[in-house]
């Protein structure tokens, strides 16, 4: 053997040399009351490197005039800087943060002397930088290569464990950078500094008769830990909101494998048993008791919107973000009539990540009625569910099934709506970029039910008119082509000879040859402009079964790398071999 994969053993070239089940792969290293390695090594993170200093050309204006900083506050400044030409430094909020953050890391000298952020030009630092990036893409192939070097020396060297005698990937062995937190939406956070992670705030987790990595020299970790009922190597605490970070084992790792599948396999399970689930719900609408009432209501609008279950947060500490348990009144709006449909609710609120979640949804006449039962005689910053909370919720989930969660009713309803709409989409006469145009379709149709949005790329306008421009120009060729083809078919008339037969064929492959590539082109012209603020990547790698997906590929002959890219082909390593054609989730 030259290598082993998940539960498929290689010979040279690729030839397999023979398979299993993949979980019964290891099968005595299986844990089936959650994952409790035996032994864990890893040479730890590497750390972002130090600040380099601006060159003594490069200079930053104060109120017009030059201004040296020290060397803490220029550091801050360049994140600033970096950014310039992005709307997040327009914005009031993202300023503000900044600055009080700033205003920390400068000298008392500076803090006297710097009071207005409008007063600071950070233009030509923002210039350098630019330069900076045209450099790195004008570097000749040796300097390129000299990089690559580098990186894949990292790699070998702090890339990989050893978890129970088996060498595995790590996926994010490098600590982030310092910079400033962007977050999504209009997070009050957005434009705190990021500051610079050091060993003394890593806690290593490895096992006690393993090789303890050493910090840096002059330095030493916060903790060493040996914890073998968690997946993590390293973790630390950020700073913007006390989040905790990983190091974790690289999605295609054995043991992320099998948690993947489980989370799949626990979603399948609620199909067997979610209609029963269902009746209850609408019986408990009746209910005598209000949190009874209120608890039902809450597990239909997840059932039915895929809405998060909500997690209650302490005030002031995070944006203003709200899940389902805890939507206010403010929240929603009820029409008993809108735009010819009865029994409306209008949800607006900020979902994960500051994400608005706004949606008009007709209900069930019953699900209507209780919730004005349940806004009666509140203000607007009351909760909607005032006898629910996600514990609560979740003790009851785990009641009806063991392993449910509101999450598992995200991954069931995405996974069984992509199996619809694909069924629904794939015409088996279309070539290959329409079926995979379908494919995304179908995608987007999850990513919608899941509020999966982004704000268009920068690039798009400029992407586009690109992409069209080769439209228009393919258009002028097949009308060449066309041309040529009567031309060529009205010399055949009149030769009748093998030759002029010959050219008329090979002028029609030509035009079929065209107009196969302007119909891709024309297709992914469509494609963009559908997806532009729809987020399709976090329910293809989160919530979506992919041996849907896969078994979908090989029924119509689609290659597997039109929609999975290698990393995920990796991530996906257990699905892409155990899933059939006629596989149903």
């Amino acid at each position: 053997w030259n290598q082993c994969l998940g539960h498929r053993i290689l010979g040279t070239g690729g030839r397999v040399l023979a398979w299993w089940d993949p979980f019964s792969l290891w099968e005595e290293e299986r844990y089936p009351e959650g994952i409790k390695w035996k032994f864990l090594e890893h040479k730890g993170p590497v750390f972002a490197p130090p600040y380099e200093p601006l060159p003594e050309n490069v200079k930053f204006y104060y109120d017009g005039k030059v201004m040296k900083l020290s060397t803490k506050a220029e550091e801050v400044a360049t994140f600033f800087a970096k950014m310039l030409d992005h709307e997040y430094t327009t914005k009031e909020i993202f300023r503000k943060n900044f600055f009080k953050d700033w205003r920390k890391e400068m000298t008392s000298e500076e803090k006297s002397t710097i009071t207005n952020l409008s007063k600071c030009d950070f233009t030509h630092m923002s210039q350098y930088f630019k330069a900076q990036t045209e450099a790195r893409k004008q570097m000749s192939k040796e300097e390129k290569q000299k990089i690559k070097e580098e990186n894949e020396r990292l790699l070998k060297e702090y890339g990989y464990c050893v978890m129970d005698n088996h060498k595995e990937r790590i996926a994010n062995f490098k600590i982030e950078p310092p910079g400033l937190f962007r977050g999504r939406g209009n997070h009050p956070k957005m434009g705190m500094l990021k500051r610079r992670i050091m060993p003394e705030d890593i806690i290593i987790n490895c096992s006690k008769d393993s090789k303890i990595p050493p910090p840096p020299p002059g330095h030493k970790w916060k903790e060493v830990r040996h914890d073998n009922k968690v997946t993590w190597l390293v973790s630390w605490t950020e700073n913007i909101q006390g989040s905790i970070k990983y190091i974790m084992l690289n999605p295609s790792s054995r043991i992320k494998g099998e948690k993947d599948w489980q989370k799949y396999e626990t979603a399948r399970r609620l199909k067997k048993c979610v209609d029963k689930i269902r009746n209850q719900y609408r019986e408990d609408w009746k209910s005598k008791e209000m949190k009874v009432r209120q608890r039902a209501v809450a597990l239909y609008f997840i059932d039915k919107l895929a809405l998060r279950a909500g997690n209650e947060k302490e005030e002031g500490e995070t944006a203003d973000t709200v899940g389902c348990c805890s939507l206010r009144v403010e929240h929603i709006k009820l029409h008993p009539e809108l735009d010819g449909q009865e029994y409306v609710v209008e949800f607006d609120f900020l979902g994960k990540d500051s994400i608005r979640y706004y949606n008009k949804v007709p209900v069930e006449k019953r699900v209507f009625k209780n919730l004005q039962l349940f806004m009666e005689n509140k203000q607007p910053e009351d909760d909607l569910f005032d006898r629910l909370n996600t514990s609560i919720l979740n003790k009851h989930l785990q009641d009806l099934m063991e392993g449910l969660t509101a999450k598992v009713f995200r991954t069931y309803n995405a996974s069984i709506t992509l199996q619809q709409q694909l069924k629904e989409l794939t015409n088996p006469d279309d070539n290959i970029p329409a079926k995979i145009l379908s494919y995304n379709r179908a995608n987007r149709a999850v990513a919608i039910l899941c509020n999966h949005q982004r704000a268009p790329p920068k690039t798009f306008e400029k992407s586009m008119m690109n992409l069209q421009s080769k439209i228009d120009a393919k258009k002028e060729q097949l009308a060449d082509a066309r041309r040529e083809l009567k031309s060529a078919k009205a010399d055949a008339k009149v030769r009748r000879d093998e030759k002029s037969k010959k050219t008329v064929e090979s002028k029609k492959k030509a035009v079929q040859r065209i107009e196969e590539q302007l119909m891709k082109l024309e297709v992914q012209a469509t494609d963009r402009e559908e997806n532009k603020q729809i987020a399709l990547g976090t329910s293809k790698l989160n919530y979506l079964d992919p041996r849907i997906s896969v078994a979908w590929c090989k029924k119509w002959g689609i290659p597997i790398e039109k929609i999975y890219n290698k990393t995920q082909r990796e991530k996906f390593a257990w699905a892409i071999d155990m899933a059939e054609e006629d596989y149903e989730f």
